[in-house]
């Protein structure tokens, strides 16, 4: 994903006089533009692919579990009575 649109959300936030926006892509962000996000003087969060995919998995948003698994660990009390 090239700057230019991280750069014209931030123009348009300015535009709106928001103050924080977020702005989301299923690839990545060049380093240019986490370098112009962390820079401007409002709040611009830039979610890439990944961590869209681990905020997805954590809070359950369009996943469903195949198998579930539970590890249990020996109680090491139990045996020392």
């Amino acid at each position: 994903m090239p700057i230019k649109e991280v750069r014209d959300f931030a123009g348009a936030m300015l535009a709106h006089n928001a103050q924080k926006g977020v702005f989301i892509t299923t690839s990545d962000f060049p380093s240019s533009a986490k370098d112009f996000a962390e820079k401007i003087d409002r709040t611009l969060i830039l979610i890439d692919g990944q961590r869209l995919a681990e905020l997805m998995i954590e809070y359950n948003i369009g996943i469903s579990p195949k198998e579930t698994f539970v590890y249990k660990e020996i109680d090491s009390d139990y045996f020392e009575s």
